[in-house]
């Protein structure tokens, strides 16, 4: 086992690619932050005001169910959380995994993809809403990961 731990959420596939080839080269486990209720195609429309991902990301409150939210983190001192970046921040699923989970001492590693933001307004959200992180790096994952981000 491990002392790294990447957890990650993926809505078409492209986050999770990622997520695997960081896992391959830092030998960390994986784990997927799943939605209790799958993503449609027309739920991830963004150009639907009305799909499920729109009404999600306009609401800051919102913290749509996850399969499995509370996991044992205690056996990991670094945990990488990635996701796709939507609406320039994490999607509203990563906000349910960090509140349901103690990362208490754990250093934080923060990586997102993206078809056109930057990471760093996401992480400057994240830092502002859970000041007790310690984020101690953050990248984009947009090609093949080869190395270790960190």
């Amino acid at each position: 086992m491990s002392d790294k731990l990447i957890v990650y959420f993926s809505a078409s596939g492209v986050t999770a690619k990622r997520a695997e080839e960081l896992a391959n080269v830092t030998g960390s486990d994986a784990y997927r932050i799943e939605p209790a209720k799958p993503y449609t195609a027309a739920d991830l429309n963004w150009n639907d005001k009305s799909s499920r991902s729109s009404m999600e990301m306009k609401d800051p409150s919102s913290r749509p169910a996850i399969r499995n939210s509370k996991i044992d983190l205690s056996s990991y001192s670094t945990i990488y959380i990635g996701f796709p970046i939507w609406w320039g921040v994490a999607p509203r699923a990563v906000n349910t995994f960090i509140e349901s989970n103690d990362f208490t001492g754990k250093d934080i590693v923060i990586f997102a993809t993206s078809g056109g933001s930057g990471i760093s307004f996401a992480v400057k959200d994240l830092e502002k809403n859970y000041p007790g992180l310690k984020i101690v790096k953050s990248k984009l994952l947009n090609s093949k990961v080869s190395e270790d981000i960190i």
